[in-house]
């Protein structure tokens, strides 16, 4: 550490610290335009000027380092001349608009032209970039108003890694712009709007708040985005109950300032025209019970309206509520409990998944209960806590930034997780390896040292043989595997078979990338730089640290729990783990499903995965709902299914899902839905589920409730409505006290609860229902809405005083030793042949997300990406003459779609790529449930066989061979008429 003064102030710091940073930290303003502590230096405003005493000249503080004994002065008179210089010169290119301006209020350049009394230029005034730019319904560009300062440019380069802008053009025609001056759109612009965020003038603004109001008139609210599991918090900008534009901030924990494209421009859902806003009962239904309808709503309900809708009449929330319990009633009296299944939702927050497995287990007396990590990350929750004890992300995202290889696999981070693929940007910026195992070239190749391309399904292969080249180069850690871990002599005779020539062969991976893998990734070796935990000479830590991100391609498979015990064989092989920036880091696909799984919305555990087979967990959750719990595991979504289409399941009650389109083989779910007698769906919008409901119940979106989300690194977060719910939508947590309460009521005599049972759904909000789930849910003991503002805390909380805890297994393991597990390799289940030539593999792309029930009803993201498309490699486009946009039939056992066609070099010959956010086209139409992970019972969504058809082709063939009409003759022509 170094010692310095600042305007008279003695100050520590560490020696690489610049002026600015030192200053600011110790809260002495300095004037900066070009200036951000994520990005690089630039230096090119000049209003950061410092004196330092025994240099004739001023200097940039952001660039200048701290030196022992240095002094500083921030303010002198020449000093203040040369920013109001700076200032004046600014101002001659830069209109002075700020009483019409949309940034009046909010404006740093207009911030300093008030401190410095530049009203006007000294200078001849000419603006020399009148463009405007509005060729995107995300952000405006307003060139005048740009100063040049080159943030935008840095962002994009250093944390988004998009390089999607840079500078053109010299002199006074010097401007921003994409390569070639081409549109946004055609651009590698993903619109996350980082460059909005840092944007100091008014020349990024989001188009949503043109003309909306002054930044002083607007109400602002934080709370945690509602799609992914990153967890980012948003500040919202509202006024008169509108949202007009989502910015970061810098304090928010999992992302700071930036976001991606869906959590900053893709909040329109809310106010769309087809939402929920009424209870809705089946036509036929209702006129066979003779119920009242609402007759107004009925008839100007614009859902009510579409042709979904004209099934349903509309019904008053007492009609609907006490429906709901009568139907469940009565399937409880005439088939039992376990006819009865439940769909939680990893949408919903962590207190209605807790008051829904609460109402299954308690009021109906089932574990039928399950939500979409069964289709996502149940592998995880098994494979880890086989291996470590506990089934979530061991490691902080902040952490990724600073390891030294980062290493993922069966994830395409840079589209499904984008914040965190900022993550991984600025750790190869800083240095950091970046290795990738996928068979698809996904957009974070552009930013790796190592891309291994396995064939969909061998990945094993490559698994198995880095940790037996790791054993054979002694590149493991012998002291962790001995002092905490057990299994290793099996484990380690297993891999001996498995050399990276055998894993070449099977996966067409060339054996010396395997091996230049494993050496990267256990040895955390880097391209460039010191490691923030190898000092140089310290022979202590010699190993750098690496992390490792998966997610469902590596999960969603037959064998998803075995691959999730190899991810964790080579993180315990290696000791990389238990330590920052190493780990195994699952990431969650939505933003509560790590949240939803740790409040027991699984069937085989009750909140905080204490297994339903534990007396004594069972015993404890008893004594706090009044009623008793069934020791016996319930089924799983798919097997729910299956049973419903045996007529086993009578009744489902679905909060917040859609498996219309997200679960595997979806004809086969048709008609299980079909043949229930019961079916409640709790939703937002009329989903493709919902449609075959008897029941719908109006819930409320995310930006209008609060209560808690877990995001992916186990971080337990207060959400705030921003908006008011529409019509008369209830949150989810009111919507199942209702619906407790009625059911408890609706029972036999012999059956009903006694009446001190009776408060278990009296909650106050949701504050008190966090209460009642941290008594029962060990991982959340120390839980409190409180103490949850701001940064939340990352569990296991265990007591009131615990600080939390952002690194799991740092002194031991929560299973105690850590296990490795000897695993044989595993194919797909469903193998390619004459008829099926291909692999379909599926997953998500940017602009959309999940079943698409909120992106495609936003404007903007759905402007970007409105209809779904196959990606395809030239070969085998060739084979059938399909062209580039055409239309292409994909074909699989058990059914087909017909979709948009993109060729290109993003997935390798023999595999087809298709997204599954598309109703006209469900992706799942192809994929199966036939066989299950033994283990977590996941479905295969990323290997199906498949054939293309090309309609255009098959449409020409048969136009050629239709026989052509001949013409008539000279002399037939001559003949007369009869």
């Amino acid at each position: 550490m170094i010692t310095l003064t600042i305007d008279g102030n003695r100050i520590t710091t560490s020696p690489d610290t610049t002026v600015l940073t030192a200053a600011l930290a110790h809260g002495i303003e300095i004037p900066r335009l070009c200036h951000h502590p994520d990005l690089s230096v630039s230096g090119g405003c000049r209003l950061c000027l410092v004196q330092v005493q025994g240099r004739a000249n001023p200097a940039p503080s952001c660039g200048l380092l701290c030196e022992e004994n240095m002094a500083v002065q921030t303010s002198t008179d020449l000093i203040e001349k040369m920013r109001r210089d700076v200032m004046d010169l600014f101002v001659s290119d830069h209109p002075m608009r700020c009483a019409i301006c949309d940034k009046n209020g909010a404006c740093d350049f207009q911030k300093y032209a008030y401190q410095y009394g530049i009203a006007e230029t000294t200078h001849d005034f000419e603006i020399s970039k009148p463009l405007y730019q509005d060729d995107n319904p995300f952000f405006i560009r307003d060139h005048e108003m740009c100063i040049l300062c080159g943030k935008c440019v840095r962002v994009c380069d250093e944390v988004v890694g998009a390089n999607a802008i840079d500078f053109a053009g010299r002199s006074f025609g010097a401007r921003i712009a994409t390569p070639f001056d081409l549109a946004l759109s055609e651009s590698a612009c993903v619109f996350c709007g980082s460059c909005v965020q840092v944007c100091p003038t008014a020349a990024l603004l989001p188009a949503s708040r043109i003309g909306k109001g002054r930044e002083w008139e607007l109400q602002r609210t934080r709370t945690v985005c509602g799609y992914c599991g990153v967890g980012c918090q948003i500040e919202y900008a509202t006024r008169r109950g509108q949202i007009l534009y989502g910015q970061g901030f810098r304090d928010a924990p999992a992302n700071g300032e930036y976001l991606c494209v869906k959590g900053r421009f893709g909040w329109d859902f809310a106010a769309s025209p087809e939402r929920l806003t009424h209870p809705l009962v089946n036509k036929e239904l209702a006129a066979a019970l003779h119920l009242p309808i609402d007759e107004n709503a009925t008839l100007n309900d614009p859902v009510l309206q579409t042709r979904e809708g004209k099934n349903f009449v509309a019904v008053t929330w007492e009609t609907a509520l006490d429906l709901a319990a009568q139907r469940l009633a009565d399937t409880l009296r005439e088939t039992g409990a376990d006819s009865i299944a439940g769909l939680a939702s990893a949408r919903c927050t962590n207190e209605e998944n807790y008051l829904f497995q609460k109402f299954m287990r308690a009021s109906i007396g089932t574990n039928n209960i399950d939500h979409c990590a069964r289709l996502c990350h149940a592998s995880s929750v098994t494979g880890l806590g086989m291996a470590f004890g506990s089934g979530a992300m061991t490691n902080p995202i902040r952490d990724i930034r600073h390891a030294d290889c980062v290493f993922i696999t069966g994830s395409n981070t840079a589209e499904s997780h984008p914040v965190i693929s900022y993550e991984v940007v600025r750790a190869v910026k800083n240095g950091a390896h970046l290795l990738i195992i996928d068979p698809r070239r996904v957009p974070l190749v552009d930013h790796a040292t190592l891309w291994l391309q396995p064939t969909p399904g061998t990945d094993s292969y490559v698994f198995l043989a880095m940790a037996h080249v790791i054993l054979r180069e002694s590149w493991h850690d012998a002291e962790f595997i001995q002092t905490r871990t057990e299994g290793f002599d099996a484990f380690a005779e297993a891999v001996k078979q498995f050399t990276p020539e055998i894993a070449e062969l099977q996966s067409g991976v060339p054996a010396e990338k395997i091996e230049q893998a494993a050496r990267m990734y256990a040895l955390g070796e880097r391209k460039f730089g010191a490691s923030a935990f190898c000092p140089p000479n310290a022979a202590s830590e010699p190993r750098g640290h690496s992390s490792i991100l998966y997610a469902m391609g590596i999960t969603q498979r037959t064998n998803g729990t075995e691959l999730v015990l190899t991810l964790a064989n080579l993180a315990m092989l290696t000791g990389q783990i238990g330590k920052p920036s190493t780990g195994i880091n699952p990431l969650r696909g939505q933003s509560n499903v790590q949240g939803a799984c740790d409040m027991g919305a699984l069937p085989d555990v009750l909140p905080g995965y204490q297994k339903v087979s534990n007396a004594e967990a069972r015993q404890r959750v008893e004594n706090e709902w009044g009623g008793a719990v069934s020791p016996k595991p319930g089924l799983t979504v798919v097997e729910m299914m299956q049973a419903a289409f045996d007529k086993k399941i009578r009744a489902m009650y679905i909060m917040g899902e859609n498996p219309m389109l997200s679960d595997p083989d979806v004809t086969h779910v048709e008609h299980a839905l079909k043949a229930l007698d019961t079916l409640i769906v709790q939703d937002i919008f009329l989903t493709e589920t919902a449609q075959y409901a008897h029941l719908i119940l109006p819930a409320a979106a995310w930006l209008e409730k609060d209560g808690t989300f877990t995001n992916t690194e186990r971080r337990v977060q207060l959400l705030a409505p921003v908006l008011a719910a529409p019509g008369s939508a209830k949150t989810d947590w009111e919507i199942v006290c209702e619906l407790g309460k009625r059911l408890d009521a609706q029972r036999s005599d012999n059956e009903k609860v006694e009446s001190s049972r009776a408060p278990r759904w009296r909650f106050d909000g949701t504050e008190q229902i966090m209460l009642e789930l941290a008594r029962v849910t060990p991982i959340y003991h120390g839980a409190r809405h409180p103490r949850l503002r701001g940064n939340g805390l990352a569990w296991p909380i265990p007591d009131e005083n615990h600080p939390g805890t952002p690194v799991l297994h740092t002194e031991k393991f929560s299973r105690g030793l850590g296990k490795f597990h000897a695993l044989m390799p595993q194919l797909p289940y469903e193998q390619t042949d004459a008829e099926y030539p291909l692999i379909l593999t599926t997953g998500r792309i940017l602009y959309q997300y999940h079943t698409g029930g909120m992106t495609r009803r936003s404007e903007g993201l759905a402007w970007r990406e409105p209809r779904g498309f196959a990606e395809i490699n030239p070969t085998d486009a060739a084979r059938i003459g399909l062209r580039d946009g055409g239309w292409v039939i994909i074909k699989s056992r058990r059914g087909q779609v017909r979709t948009q066609a993109r060729i290109g070099e993003r997935v390798p010959p023999g595999v087809v790529f298709y997204s599954f956010h598309w109703k006209e086209g469900p992706a799942n139409v192809l994929t199966h449930a036939e066989k299950l992970d033994p283990y977590a019972k996941i479905p295969e969504f990323k290997v199906s066989a498949v054939r293309l058809e090309n309609p255009a082709a098959e449409h020409d063939a048969k136009k050629s061979a239709k026989p052509k009409r001949s013409e008539p003759t000279d002399e037939i022509m001559a003949q007369p008429a009869e």
